[in-house]
């Protein structure tokens, strides 16, 4: 697996940002994408180990294309200058809990998990279990292991309690969150070290109770 080729192709995007650029370079583009597919492979494979949904993945379904969707964006720069796939049951598209993982140069990669942006009815359902089942929410985002590789949840949050809850609910924090996120960043010189891929996988095992909770809660009803 060569993260260097990777970074590499992706400085080089960064600073010829152009179609024509592209044209150029295709095969150092295309060999870049067949690493990653190949990390993401390896990934998939890792991870089904504990989290047997994952076993069935199309690595090349899993990642993002390169290409931006420019339409109603002011920078009109036509390609992204990072890799990304979003591993979970059932594809990408499945909306549930899953795992990310983002190269970017610069020390911009991470790693993630978890629910982005989850449509109302999903984010109603996590709401409601999060109100009834807090306290082993709590206990999850609380341990040490976890708080020490992810620190915190993340995710924008409403201002107010959200419908149905009062500003005094226990959890009334959490329900607040629009989204429910877990990141990990990632230095350059850490993508680089040999073991890096066997991090990856630790990093998502160490996620695992947080979105085995969140996919409960996509599940019912």
């Amino acid at each position: 697996m060569d993260f260097e080729l990777i970074l590499s192709f992706l400085r080089q995007i960064k600073q010829n940002n152009t179609r024509e650029w592209m044209e150029e370079n295709k095969k150092l583009y295309l060999d870049a994408r067949d690493e990653f597919v190949a990390i993401t492979k390896y990934v998939i494979e890792e991870v089904a180990k504990f989290d047997p949904g994952l076993a069935s993945l199309d690595p090349k379904k899993s990642i993002f294309r390169l290409n931006r969707d420019i339409r109603f964006s002011k920078n009109k720069d036509p390609y992204k200058t990072n890799f990304g796939a979003y591993m979970m049951e059932g594809g990408k598209k499945a909306g549930k809990a899953g795992y990310y993982l983002h190269l970017e140069p610069g020390n911009e990669s991470f790693i993630a998990g978890g629910v982005y942006m989850p449509e109302s009815d999903k984010l109603a359902k996590i709401r409601q279990e999060i109100d009834y089942n807090g306290k082993e929410f709590v206990s999850i985002i609380s341990q040490n292991n976890f708080k020490s590789i992810f620190k915190t949840v993340e995710g924008d949050r409403l201002k107010r309690p959200p419908k149905g809850y009062l500003e005094d609910h226990p959890h009334i924090d959490l329900l607040k969150l629009k989204s429910f996120l877990v990141v990990h960043k990632i230095t350059d010189e850490q993508v680089m070290k040999s073991d890096f891929p066997q991090f990856i996988t630790a990093t998502f095992k160490a996620m695992l109770p947080f979105n085995n909770f969140l996919n409960v809660a996509l599940q019912e009803g």
